[in-house]
């Protein structure tokens, strides 16, 4: 398993691979074709970046049975997943800062796993979405809970600029079938459910949205948060854990 990361380094923003007490430059985008270049960093030195590059960000919501049930916004368990985008613009990396926006009452932190596209994908059968997978990261989908509710689409409540947290870096192999997906509060447990609980399991998930729209190289997906979402304020920090992945932390500003 590889530990793929993007940061910010001396002479510019560069991808490595993580190893145990180094990061090893490597030539581009891992999702695409690379070479190891033998220029070796001290993780200490540097400042990691969301580790992703995507043309569009796909999130699915409502896909734990147990967050249908404290959400407002549905009375039922959908039949479809249900799709939103949010824009790349959005994206911070790991110690990144959460902004609160000024117009908004009520933002919430979501814990999910996120899937990054290893090719492109359209019209595609879930038998073969395997083979799409690049790697996972995680993802903290970040919502102003209160002007979701009050626009009915979710652009605004979800769009923000530092809304979706993304890292710390992503892993090339997984076994993401049955996996803890968590968020703590300021060191408090909010949400811990398995990814063996979604209701559209990943590789459905990538087979309906490539019938939707063309899946790139680089694209992450956003797999739905389980239940126990719960408000931020300023000054808080948020922390979402994914089993075989890490820790991504942000603070609230």
């Amino acid at each position: 398993m590889e530990r793929y990361v993007r940061f910010e380094a001396a002479e510019g923003i560069v991808w490595g691979i993580l190893e145990e007490g180094r990061i090893e430059k490597i030539s581009g985008n891992p999702v695409f074709d690379y070479e190891t270049t033998g220029v070796n960093y001290d993780p200490a030195s540097i400042r990691l970046l969301a580790p992703v590059e995507p043309t569009k960000i796909v999130c699915v919501g409502l896909n734990y049975r147990e967050h249908v049930k404290e959400s407002q916004s549905a009375d039922k368990v959908p039949d479809e997943p249900v799709l939103f985008l949010k824009p790349p613009s959005s994206l911070i990396g790991p110690g990144g800062r959460i902004e609160y926006p000024e117009m908004a009452a009520r933002v919430d932190y979501e814990a999910e796993l996120g899937v990054i596209i290893g090719r492109e994908c359209r019209n595609i059968a879930a038998i073969e979405a395997e083979d799409y997978i690049f790697g996972f990261t995680c993802v903290n989908d970040v919502t102003a809970r209160d002007l979701q509710k009050k626009d009915v689409q979710w652009t605004r409540g979800k769009g923000f600029d530092t809304f979706c947290p993304v890292g710390p870096w992503v892993v090339d192999k997984l076994g993401y079938e049955d996996i803890l997906v968590e968020s703590y509060l300021n060191g408090e447990l909010r949400q811990s459910s398995k990814t063996s609980m979604l209701i559209f399991p990943i590789t459905d998930l990538i087979a309906f949205i490539s019938k939707v729209m063309t899946l790139k190289p680089g694209d992450l997906i956003s797999t739905g948060t389980p239940k126990g979402i719960g408000p931020m304020q300023p000054g808080d920090r948020v922390e979402i854990r994914v089993e075989g992945i890490g820790s991504l932390v942000n603070d609230v500003v």
